[in-house]
C-alpha cells in the first residue's frame, strides 16, 4: 500500500505543478534589429558597382537601375497594379523613395 500512496502523492504534485509551469511566459522573440532587411534592387546595383570608380561606376549604376526599374515595372504589370499602387510598388521594389539619385 505504501507504493500506491507514494504514486498517488506524486500524481497530485504533478497535477499542481503542471499548470504553474504551463503559465510561464514564452521566451522573448528575437529583437527586431536582428531581422534581415529585405534587399532591394538598388542595394544589388550598389554591390555590383562597388569595385568600379568614376564614370564607369556611374554608367554601370545607371544601367543597373534602369534594368531594375524595368524588372519592377514588369512585376507590377503582372500583378495588374495601376495608378498610385503601381508607383508605390515600383519604388518599393527598386528601393528608392522617389528622390533623384546622386
Amino acid at each position: 500500500m505504501k507504493l500506491s500512496s507514494a504514486a498517488l502523492a506524486a500524481g497530485l504534485v504533478c497535477l499542481i505543478v503542471a499548470p504553474v509551469l504551463a503559465q510561464t511566459p514564452p521566451a522573448p522573440a528575437a529583437p527586431a534589429a536582428t531581422e534581415p532587411v529585405p534587399a532591394t534592387k538598388r542595394v544589388g546595383c550598389l554591390a555590383t558597382t562597388q569595385g568600379l570608380k568614376g564614370q564607369d561606376k556611374r554608367d554601370q549604376m545607371q544601367l543597373c537601375m534602369a534594368q531594375a526599374r524595368t524588372d519592377c515595372l514588369k512585376q507590377a504589370i503582372d500583378q495588374k497594379l495601376v495608378g498610385e499602387a503601381r508607383k508605390s510598388a515600383i519604388k518599393t521594389c527598386v528601393g528608392t523613395d522617389g528622390k533623384p539619385q546622386q
